[in-house]
C-alpha cells in the first residue's frame, strides 16, 4: 500500500533556485543558503501500518496519547475539606432533626421549685398542655404564657432535663399587706396585686392597710405598699397596720402599740435600715419608746 505521507516544501529566504531541479529533493538547491525545510505529516490511516514504520529514513510518529497531570495538592485538599464539611453538616442536621421530633425526649415530668403561695400542683396543671411534647420544642416563652393566669407568679425560668423532665423555677410575688374587704382580707404585693385571701388576719404576719371607712385612694395605697415593700421580713412581721393621711404622711404601727412616723416614700431603703437598727436597741423600762420617727433618716428620733 502506498504511503500517504506527503512532502511539503517551505521556501527559504534565498531568492535563487528553489531546489526543485535535479537531485534527490532532500537537500538545498545548488548555490542556496540551505534554509528550505521539508516537513512530513502522517494521516491516521498510517497508524499501525508496518510498511510506514519500516520505511527507511521515516521519522517516528508521535503517539496520540493524552498526558494526565496530577491534581495540585492545594486544590485536592480544598476539595476534600469541602466534602468533609458537607458530610458533617448533613449528619448534624439529621441528629438535630431526630432530637427535635424524637418521642424519646417527650415531656413526662414537670418539677416545680420556689413556690410558697401557689401550690406546685397548680403549676403542673397549668403546664399540662405541654405533656408529651419533645423537650427541644418547649420554649420559656411558652411556659410563661401558660403560667400567666397564676397571678402569684412574678417570673419563671424553665430548664430541660433530658430525657423527659422540665424543671420550672418560680419567682413569686411577695405579699406585703392585708387589705380588708368586707369580712375577708386580701393579701397584696407592692404593686397591689391580690395574691390570695384569708378570713383570719391574725394568721398572716402582715400589717393591715387601714383605709378608714371608705376606699383608699390609689396614690395613698401605692405610697403605703412602696414603704412596706422596702421593709425586711423581720420588721414587716412586727407590724399590725399601716395608714397614710397623704402620700407624704405614711404611718406604721407595731403589734405592741408603738408607732412609726415614716413620712414620704423617699429614701425608703435608708429608712428601713435605720428602723431595723432602732428596733434592735434594748428597751428601757424606765423610759419606754412609744414613737420611732424615721421621716428624716439621718437624724432619727425616738420619744
Amino acid at each position: 500500500m502506498a504511503s500517504t505521507r506527503r512532502p511539503q516544501y517551505r521556501g527559504g529566504t534565498n531568492g535563487t533556485g528553489s531546489g526543485t531541479g535535479s537531485g534527490s529533493g532532500a537537500g538545498p538547491a545548488s548555490g542556496g543558503t540551505g534554509t528550505d525545510v521539508i516537513s512530513a505529516s502522517k494521516n491516521s490511516s498510517d497508524t499501525g501500518n508496518g510498511h510506514a514504520r519500516n520505511s527507511p529514513g521515516a521519522a517516528a510518529a508521535p503517539a496520540d496519547n493524552v498526558l494526565s497531570f496530577p491534581e495540585p495538592k492545594g486544590k485536592r485538599r480544598k476539595r476534600i475539606l469541602l466534602s468533609t464539611i458537607g458530610i458533617v453538616a448533613v449528619l448534624i442536621a439529621g441528629i438535630v432533626a431526630a432530637a427535635v421530633y424524637s418521642p424519646v425526649l417527650a415531656l413526662r415530668t414537670v418539677s416545680v421549685q420556689g413556690t410558697k403561695i401557689v401550690s406546685p400542683e397548680k403549676v403542673q396543671t397549668a403546664l399540662a398542655p405541654l405533656m408529651g411534647k419533645p423537650l427541644p420544642q418547649i420554649s420559656e416563652q411558652e411556659v410563661r404564657a401558660l403560667l400567666k393566669p397564676l397571678v402569684q407568679v412574678k417570673d419563671v425560668t424553665a430548664k430541660a432535663l433530658p430525657p423527659s423532665t422540665l424543671q420550672v423555677r418560680i419567682t413569686e410575688r411577695i405579699p406585703v399587706a392585708l387589705v380588708k374587704q368586707g369580712n375577708i382580707f386580701q393579701l397584696v404585693d407592692v404593686d397591689g396585686v391580690q395574691l390570695s385571701t384569708t378570713k383570719d388576719a391574725s394568721s398572716v404576719p402582715l400589717p393591715v392597710i387601714d383605709g378608714g371607712s371608705g376606699t383608699l385612694p390609689k396614690d395613698l395605697f401605692q405610697a403605703i405598699t412602696a414603704v412596706l415593700g422596702a421593709l425586711p421580713a423581720d420588721v414587716l412581721s412586727q407590724l399590725s397596720n399601716a395608714s397614710a393621711a397623704s402620700a407624704d404622711a405614711v404611718q406604721l404601727k407595731l403589734v405592741d402599740g408603738q408607732s412609726i412616723v415614716w413620712g414620704n416614700a423617699g429614701e425608703k431603703e435608708l429608712k428601713a435600715r435605720v428602723l431595723a437598727a432602732l428596733l434592735k436597741v434594748p428597751a428601757d423600762p424606765k423610759n419606754p419608746v412609744q414613737v420611732y420617727d424615721v421621716s428624716v433618716p439621718r437624724h432619727p428620733v425616738t420619744r
